[in-house]
């Protein structure tokens, strides 16, 4: 009795440790975020795929709309210029996350501070892949703009 009483104590504490996929994938997100206002680019680096891509949908000066490609590892270097006073602060407002087995997307609408100071808004969309160092981040687009924000 004693054995079966510790067995199920074990399988109950076990499973509440236990994160869902969805706990991890906004973990790995998260690890993003706080690694941009850490200035840690080894932290952000950790939660992304290596063949992760950067794209930004938003518009140029004359209105129209545009796709711009960013190189990951220039992005982990601007998050790395540790510089006095210098704060990047992504403030996610929520998240929708749909899962297909070992993929899954995040939606994820933002506002961007820097140096404490509102710089734009827009959505995030996360694609991510289940390996075996848990869920990494295969892609991310973003939207930008300054108006329409809700601060």
């Amino acid at each position: 009795m004693k054995k079966l009483l510790a067995l199920l104590l074990f399988a109950a504490a076990t499973q509440s440790f236990a994160q869902t996929d969805e706990e991890q994938i906004k973990a790995s997100i998260n690890q993003v975020f706080d690694g941009m206002r850490k200035s840690d680019s080894s932290l952000v680096h950790a939660a992304l795929h290596p063949a992760c891509t950067l794209k930004s949908i938003g518009k140029n000066k004359t209105g129209e709309v545009r796709l711009q490609e960013s190189l990951i590892i220039d992005w982990l270097k601007q998050i790395g210029m540790k510089q006095e006073g210098r704060l990047l602060d992504e403030r996610v407002s929520s998240y929708d996350i749909k899962v297909d087995g070992e993929m899954a997307i995040a939606w994820t609408p933002y506002e961007f501070y820097f140096n404490d100071k509102f710089s734009h808004c827009g959505v995030n969309t996360f694609t991510l892949m289940k390996t075996d160092k848990g869920w990494k981040i295969v892609g991310i687009v973003d939207t930008r703009r300054k108006e329409n924000c809700v601060k």
